[in-house]
């Protein structure tokens, strides 16, 4: 079978395409045929060697995938030939609060990924994709969508009409503005790009913000809240737009940090509105099994994210 495999040191020019025999399903396993993998930007620093260098080389990267079953082995009960299936990202953490192990062992390193045309993957790591996507959509959903419900389903409950602040149009945020929508949240969305605001709105978002048009964005927040501020920001720029995000925050506001796009460390930040004002920041790193299977019942039941979503690229295998 063909893989992507980065191979004997870490760089872009040593992502290459190689050849390894196709596996059989043993015992608790089933194969399945990878049919679209999804990218990002966790996948992107594996490959250049900064996510973490001491990944064991050779290593096929990509953290999510979606395709067919075509085999199973014995033991099996829960699927069958022919199920469409996405990959859990962490097939350890079943529920609850991981420990160290459960947290690391991870596609796309330290386990081989999902940039191959077959895999191997234990009964309990893989989950029925919602019958209504495509597999190239559902690709997009065991990273960036289980971390956007993680933030707002899981680490914090949104409640209706509270208003929800999410950075940019990348796939984390662009599943942010749907999830915080479907709970009937006020969604303000930030780009640079009016294109993608106005894209933006078609999915739902109630107001938009332009930041290269108005850097100090937090203002607009406060203005669009009656000075009140946002109740919950999805916050994937890091230090680089923290400083704004602690503005824009209301008492007792919660933020959930998920990337740092936008820079990851400053000397500068002030640090002391989150002491005063009882600001909640929360560090988001995907999430549980469990909770994938919880975000599919709902992504299912509202038919959610159909042909409407344009944050993320997909490879098709």
């Amino acid at each position: 079978m063909k893989v992507f495999e980065i191979q004997n040191q870490f760089g872009i020019e040593n992502l290459k395409l190689a050849e390894r025999p196709q596996p059989k399903a043993g015992a608790g396993e089933v194969l399945v045929k990878i049919k679209a993998v999804s990218l990002n930007y966790r996948d992107y620093l594996t490959i250049i060697g900064q996510y973490n260098p001491r990944y064991k080389l050779p290593l096929i990267p990509g953290s999510d995938g979606a395709g067919e079953i075509v085999e199973i082995g014995t033991g099996v009960s829960n699927f069958k030939v022919g199920d469409r299936v996405i990959g859990v990202f962490a097939p350890k953490w079943k529920s609850g609060i991981p420990d160290f192990d459960q947290l690391r062992t991870t596609l796309g390193g330290p386990l081989d990924g999902t940039m191959t045309e077959y895999r191997i993957f234990s009964e309990d790591g893989v989950v029925l994709m919602p019958d209504h996507l495509s597999y190239e959509e559902a690709s997009t959903l065991p990273c960036a969508a289980l971390t956007a419900w993680s933030a707002l389903a899981v680490e914090s409950k949104i409640n209706p009409g509270d208003n929800v602040v999410v950075l940019g149009t990348g796939g984390v945020s662009i599943f942010a503005l749907q999830f915080a929508k479907l709970m009937g949240a006020n969604v303000i969305v930030t780009s640079s790009s009016n294109e993608k605001l106005q894209r933006a709105k078609e999915l739902g978002a109630d107001h938009v913000i332009n930041y290269n048009e108005k850097p100090g964005w937090a203002k607009e927040v406060r203005k669009i809240t009656q000075m009140v501020g946002a109740d919950h920001i999805i916050e994937v720029g890091g230090a680089g737009t923290l400083e704004q995000s602690l503005k824009a925050i209301r008492l007792f506001g919660h933020i959930s940090l998920i990337g740092v796009l936008a820079g990851g460390g400053s000397n500068n930040l002030n640090l002391f509105p989150i002491l005063m004002q009882n600001i909640r920041i929360q560090g988001i790193i995907v999430g549980s099994k469990a909770s994938l299977e919880s975000m599919n019942r709902a992504i299912s039941f509202h038919k959610i994210a159909a042909g409407k979503h344009f944050g993320k690229v997909c490879i098709k295998i």
